[in-house]
């Protein structure tokens, strides 16, 4: 019987785990179920749900091998605040990090420190994603709900816990709340006591974790609705992009492009980031180090919603994209269709310009494609402005990974090779090279480096899209201010 560990991806659409080898991280199974479909700017799951599309994904990768599981870990969707009575019970549907309605919170609280200030003291300037600003809506807005928290988390927080009994988390997620430094490694309660209001709030926080320390062993009752044995050993957890990070096997120097509902662009660097215009979120690595990153709330669903308008499907959405003549004629989309995370503009929305009666579809597809990679292509600029090599690889993961047109549209975009990695569940990989290490006694970074992913697409650049920065950035300058069209 094989021995191997469980890593999961709790994600915002749902819920994905991979059964590896202990040993040589080979793949031997895997389970997926869904969580609920959200749709900001309300964007709300119960936690109940996220705790059964585990159990599910569990039980389905499980019965397809004959194994014994002997450790796993969860990585997560970020900065989703999970409030929780005196007893633990859930007080209300988990706020998302794409629902913006705390934007005016994020607004307030940035007029009233400064974007300096945040970046300085927790590395993260507040948006409406940081859970900082959920925590702010929940008293402005439910205040018989606030007045009985007694605990908070975040998403992977709360499904640790579910597994182990212990209240406890990281520093990658913790580095996102908005009131963690992850410099000094503590909690900013001084913060919370200020922005939120004096509380216990130190008594309400998770014990955060080093990089290579288990969170505990499951418990019997969970152990009994996974089906599984009781007393694996549990990893920390992490951030979804953190563990990602490592599934893919990122070094210094290499850039990568996450491509799912939201899109993130990051780098492993050794040293803080601090970016005072906040356009750069300088949260941690579940490493040690640093993780820093841009992130935009519209990606994949973006070409979504364009084959749907268009009546094709994604194959057919790719195609006609790749088909379209890369001139200065071809319309360019400012792809904010459900507000934007960055730029700061939570209330924006999409627009296309340039059409004419000649536009076409495969014009239109393209626009798609070339909309959400430029917004990221912003973000890999803004990094290496503030300091980031980028020398290495560029590797692109996620759904969108899977698509020859994002992949030749971001080799055009940035002039380089873009890759594909043997990962194709980058942060379910991560987790499960953490859980191997708190198993085998290792550090996470060493495990990382024993089952670095082989390269498994390389996409060279082909056209000059350079035209399209200008136009882009008009379009994307109408947006400012917070103007809603």
């Amino acid at each position: 019987m094989t021995d191997v560990v469980i890593g999961v991806d709790s994600s915002t659409q749902s819920c994905t785990v991979e059964l590896r080898d202990v040993e040589s991280g080979r793949l031997i199974a895997t389970g997926r179920a869904a969580h609920p479909v959200t749709h900001p700017p309300v964007s709300e799951q119960a936690t109940d749900d996220w705790w059964q599309a585990l159990v599910s994904a569990v039980r389905s990768a499980t019965a397809q091998c004959d194994a014994r599981v002997v450790g796993m870990s969860v990585g997560a969707q970020c900065h989703g605040l999970v409030a929780t009575d005196a007893s633990g019970a859930v007080l209300r549907p988990a706020k998302l990090w794409n629902d913006t309605t705390s934007g005016s919170q994020a607004d307030a609280l940035v007029q009233r420190y400064g974007a300096p200030w945040w970046s300085r003291e927790v590395g993260i300037v507040p948006s409406a994603a940081i859970t900082i600003t959920k925590l702010m809506w929940l008293r402005d807005n439910e205040p018989e709900v606030f007045d009985r928290v007694r605990h908070l988390a975040v998403p992977h927080d709360w499904l640790t816990e579910r597994l182990t009994g212990r209240r406890v988390t990281d520093r990658s997620d913790a580095s996102g709340t908005g009131y963690f430094s992850a410099d000094t490694g503590r909690w900013r309660t001084d913060i919370l006591d200020d922005a939120i209001g004096p509380r216990d709030w130190a008594g309400m926080l998770p014990e955060v974790l080093g990089p290579d320390v288990a969170a505990g062993r499951l418990s019997a009752q969970a152990a009994s609705e996974l089906g599984i044995d009781q007393g694996v050993l549990v990893g920390a957890g992490g951030g979804d992009q953190h563990l990602a990070a490592q599934g893919i096997g990122l070094q210094e120097g290499d850039i990568a492009y996450s491509l799912g509902t939201s899109g993130v662009v990051f780098a492993t660097t050794p040293h803080p980031v601090r970016d005072p215009d906040g356009g750069i979120d300088g949260v941690a690595n579940v490493t040690g180090g640093y993780l820093p990153l841009v992130c935009t709330l519209n990606a994949t669903k973006v070409t979504d919603t364009m084959a749907t308008l268009l009546g094709v499907d994604l194959g057919e959405l790719n195609r006609l994209a790749l088909a379209a003549p890369v001139d200065g004629r071809r319309p360019v989309l400012a792809a904010y269709l459900d507000g934007e995370r960055s730029p700061r503009l939570p209330s924006s929305r999409g627009m296309l310009a340039g059409l004419t009666t000649a536009t076409t579809r495969e014009e239109l597809a393209l626009a798609a494609f070339e909309g959400v990679a430029l917004g990221l292509v912003r973000g890999e600029r803004l990094l290496a402005q503030n300091g980031l090599p980028v020398t290495g690889r560029t590797i692109l993961i996620g759904g969108g990974a899977r698509s020859d047109a994002y992949r030749q549209v971001i080799a055009d975009l940035t002039g380089r090779p873009v890759h594909t990695v043997d990962a194709p569940e980058g942060t379910a990989r991560g987790a499960a090279i953490q859980a191997a290490a708190v198993v085998r006694g290792e550090s996470v970074a060493a495990v990382t480096g024993h089952w670095r992913p082989e390269v498994t697409t390389t996409t060279s650049p082909r056209a000059d899209r350079t035209d399209v920065w200008e136009r882009y950035e008009r379009v994307a300058a109408l947006q400012a201010d917070g103007q809603v069209f």
